[in-house]
């Protein structure tokens, strides 16, 4: 991934329920970071785990 590519932004929406949104904030809170920050690293951390998961594709 090229420095370019790595600080690239671009705005996006998601949907989260309201219980889990309200937790994202207060970690946030917590941490002293951004919504997007909490959102980010947590997918940094689960990526892994989230590729080991079968694809609607595969048997």
């Amino acid at each position: 991934m090229s420095t370019e590519s790595k600080s690239e932004k671009r705005k996006q929406s998601l949907y989260f329920p309201e219980s889990m949104l309200v937790e994202i904030q207060q970690e946030a809170t917590r941490l002293q970071r951004s919504l997007s920050w909490v959102v980010q690293r947590a997918w940094k951390v689960a990526r892994e785990e989230v590729k080991k998961m079968p694809g609607s594709t595969e048997p």
